[in-house]
């Protein structure tokens, strides 16, 4: 081709420069070795655990068949009330599917760190691909955290009249709660600088959420509707094991135990939430093996059967630089 003597030399025609083609291939290398990274974390996860699956798989066997099906409903809903409320978190609209698949792979995730470090960043690494910048995606998170844990505290307060004698606290010296409240104090005096600015960015994010009300109705009721599937899924769980407890005393054993696994961060609560759990049961009144089942049912439609495909999804989200 003959180009003009005065032409500029960016219309010259160069050869295709391959440095851009490395990055491109170093990234697929990337995207599948973390594909198997995280398929490695599932089979680890479950040979370490597989007693605890295998025992689980056995009681189920013989559970009532019908309301297996009515837990495993719940269980598939909660991703979509996640999905909800994290839309309702951001004024900026997000794309439904793609949100959808995030929450499955975040659930995944979140069973390889703890207190729900490995959802949170799946969610931040999804909002920031959405175009929010960090701060607005972490104020987001935070927003959508603190709604959760209102809800379970404002179910916590409504059962807990209809279930009198419920809720046993085991006895706490005084010398205890001084440690605990000296610890609390110095946390907040060291801290009270970050935490002033995070608390302005998250109610200044509360804010503009509730000024549109759409948003503000999925934010609420997503995290309404993920707390109250929950509950559904153990008292399904227990109904199929034939538990002789009544449903609100139920839900109540499971809000009040995920509310103290929080205080004993592990990865998805594993061991925190088992151990809290079965002894709310316990000491609503159920026996400690059908307790034990209970505990075992439910982690199982929650945690074991999704684990696989959920991380394999997360491999995938990452692979299409969704994530």
């Amino acid at each position: 081709m003959t180009v003009p003597p005065d032409a500029p030399a960016s219309t010259v025609d160069r050869p295709a420069s391959p440095r851009k083609l490395v990055p491109v291939g170093r990234r697929v290398s990337w995207h599948a070795g973390g594909a198997l990274v995280v398929v490695m974390c599932a089979v680890y996860l479950a040979r370490r655990h597989w007693p605890v699956i295998e025992t689980g798989a056995g009681r189920l066997a013989v559970a009532d068949r019908g309301w297996l099906l009515v837990a495993t409903a719940a269980t598939l809903a909660t991703w979509a009330c996640s999905a909800l409320a994290q839309q309702g978190a951001v004024t900026r609209s997000l794309p439904a599917r793609r949100l959808l698949a995030v929450q499955f792979a975040a659930s995944a995730a979140n069973q390889v760190l703890p207190a729900g470090l490995g959802a949170g960043a799946v969610n931040l690494r999804f909002l920031t691909r959405c175009g929010l910048s960090v701060t607005r995606s972490a104020t987001a998170l935070a927003v959508k955290a603190t709604a959760a844990t209102v809800v379970r505290g404002c179910l916590i307060v409504a059962l807990a009249p209809a279930c009198p004698g419920a809720l046993r606290f085991p006895h706490v010296s005084a010398a205890a709660w001084a440690v605990a409240v000296a610890l609390v104090a110095t946390a907040v005096v060291l801290l009270s600088g970050p935490l002033r600015r995070v608390l302005r960015a998250v109610l200044t994010d509360v804010h503009a959420v509730h000024e549109v009300p759409a948003r503000a109705a999925a934010l609420w009721g997503g995290s309404l509707a993920f707390a109250a599937l929950h509950a559904g899924v153990v008292i399904a769980v227990t109904q199929a094991i034939d538990l002789p407890l009544p449903p609100a005393q139920v839900a109540l054993a499971y809000l009040a135990a995920s509310s103290a696994a929080v205080l004993l961060p592990t990865p998805g609560g594993l061991g925190s939430l088992d151990a809290a759990l079965a002894l709310a049961l316990t000491l609503a009144g159920a026996p400690g093996s059908a307790a034990a089942s209970a505990v075992l049912g439910y982690r199982l439609l929650t945690v074991w059967l999704p684990l696989l495909p959920g991380l394999v999804a997360l491999g995938v989200l990452v692979r299409r630089r969704v994530l």
